[in-house]
């Protein structure tokens, strides 16, 4: 019978834990030896999945992150394999003691605070990139604002304007045929956020024209007509008000060559880091996700926050079963209320749709080892780090409070991102362990790979890895500032992998919740 260390083979993440993640498979009958116990494996284990590390019997909490993410179904042994087969989601109480673990943000002295190399926008904003964007109100008008966007993408474009990034086509999937209420401001917070985000040096909006979704609501709601002081005029167009497809494009064509030469005069400058603000996701996670490159990420996290910066994790369907962890680290009661009134909607609407919240995790994230929703969340949690919870947003909403934030979205990449982004986040770092290979234009997202394997395998895609950690070359916090270190340069213009391989024009995707017609 082989022997081994149970340090060696799996990662017990807190005192008292039934469960640990295996740093790397198990064969059936190996024997594991720790300082306070033996036990046989009772199955064999892939890498990521939990094995059991102590007896729960049928109908007991399941403990992991010292905080419960299921229920045993059946008894459990210690070398089990805990999965779909003998753990489930079952509704508990969390404890929720609003603010009670809050701690003030400490900042750095501005003596030690770093900078980074940006873009300086009106309003007191920032860019970490140099940007035109073509934007699309209705999704009538999307293959319009493409055409545009493809006749400046060539290398004559890129060698005349070497400081810009490029002309993007953000295409609308929506924007008529809405409820006018929620869904419809939604989708003008949206647009209208992202016409003005610093990423975006000028842009031209175009519509149809007969749409529910006029540019003309678009503008008032966001006085897009009110120009500060060193901001390109935008121009505004129609399809039926141009004349047709064709006329609108050379139209709009034009109107872009009229904004580039004032983009391309834009120039980078020392920026403080309190002009970041990092969007913060997940996608694809696995069992190591939560071990590795989101602790990793939250570490970083913290590092921006003490030096002045804001970072804004998303996803409130994967914080649900760790809400509770935010609600007691919130600067307020309010902050913490308004967290809790988003969580509500949720199951509402779960509820509605005759369905439950633990339907997430995915089928990938359940290959990778992750079981139940209360699991993935308190993994997807500790991008979040330990700073206090300092603001609470709706979707897109303008992102402006320092610290750490949290964005109201669903859990689905591209809307959630999307999101974060149409709030203001300049910069994002995406971390997976399945392999996503998201881009985030007009933000540069870093993307951070949970385990080895995945890394060497999609290394074209992947710009850090974070598993080093259980590979146990490096720690939590020098993977974090590994990966603080990349934010910053990647701010100052390193382009990230995704970008390098021309990812991200296709990732734009407003959220449009509720009723169609």
């Amino acid at each position: 019978m082989t022997s081994i260390e149970l340090g060696s083979v799996a990662l017990r993440l807190h005192q008292g834990d039934h469960v640990g993640v295996l740093k790397k498979a198990i064969k059936i009958g190996t024997k594991v030896i720790s300082e306070d116990q033996t036990f046989t494996a009772l199955a064999t284990i892939p890498s990521g999945h939990k094995i059991a590390l102590a007896t729960v019997v049928d109908g007991a909490p399941v403990r992991k992150y010292g905080q419960i993410i299921g229920f045993a179904q059946g008894n459990i042994a210690p070398g089990d394999h805990v999965h779909s087969h003998n753990l489930v989601c079952k509704e508990y109480e969390r404890e929720h003691e609003f603010c009670a673990d809050y701690q003030p943000i400490q900042l750095y002295d501005v003596t030690s605070r770093r900078s980074f190399k940006g873009y300086s926008r009106p309003g007191g904003q920032a860019g970490t990139r140099n940007y035109i964007a073509v934007i699309s109100n209705v999704n009538c008008s999307n293959s319009v604002s493409k055409y545009v966007a493809n006749h400046f993408n060539n290398s004559n474009f890129r060698k005349q304007f070497p400081d810009v990034d490029g002309i993007i086509a953000l295409k609308t999937q929506g924007g008529c045929g809405v409820e006018p209420g929620g869904p419809m401001q939604i989708i003008r917070r949206t647009l209208g956020n992202m016409a003005r985000h610093p990423n975006i040096s000028g842009y031209v909006m175009i519509g149809l024209g007969c749409e529910d979704n006029q540019i003309q609501g678009i503008r008032e709601d966001y006085e897009l007509d009110k120009l500060e002081e060193g901001e390109v005029r935008p121009e505004f167009m129609t399809i039926q008000g141009t004349g047709g497809s064709l006329k609108t494009i050379q139209a709009a064509i034009r109107a872009v060559e009229n904004i580039l030469p004032k983009v391309a005069d834009v120039k980078r400058t020392e920026q403080p880091l309190s002009k970041l603000l990092l969007a913060e996701n997940c996608g694809g996670s696995d069992g190591s996700s939560g071990c590795t490159a989101n602790p990793a990420l939250g570490y970083a996290s913290d590092e921006l926050v003490n030096h002045g910066g804001t970072s804004v994790l998303a996803e409130t369907t994967e914080i649900y079963g760790a809400e509770h962890l935010l609600t007691n680290r919130s600067v307020s009661p309010e902050v913490a209320e308004k967290l809790m009134k988003q969580i509500r909607w949720w199951e509402e609407y779960a509820r509605r749709h005759n369905s439950t919240i633990d339907n997430n995790p995915s089928i990938g994230n359940k290959e990778g080892g992750l079981t139940t929703i209360y699991e993935k969340s308190l993994g997807a949690l500790a991008k979040a780090g330990q700073s206090p919870l300092m603001a609470v947003y709706n979707y897109a909403e303008k992102i402006n409070t320092p610290g750490l934030g949290f964005m109201d979205t669903p859990g689905y990449d591209p809307i959630s991102m999307t999101g974060l982004v149409a709030g203001g986040c300049n910069v994002g770092v995406f971390t997976t362990g399945r392999g996503s290979v998201y881009g985030c234009k007009p933000a540069p997202c870093i993307k951070v790979a949970s385990n080895t394997a995945l890394y060497q395998w999609m290394e074209e895609d992947m710009d850090i890895n974070a598993g080093t950690i259980i590979d146990g070359t490096e720690t939590i916090s020098e993977v974090g500032m590994r990966i603080f270190e990349k934010i910053i340069s990647v701010a100052s213009g390193e382009k990230t992998k995704s970008e390098l391989n021309g990812i991200g024009d296709e990732e734009f995707q407003p959220w449009f919740p509720g009723p169609q017609y």
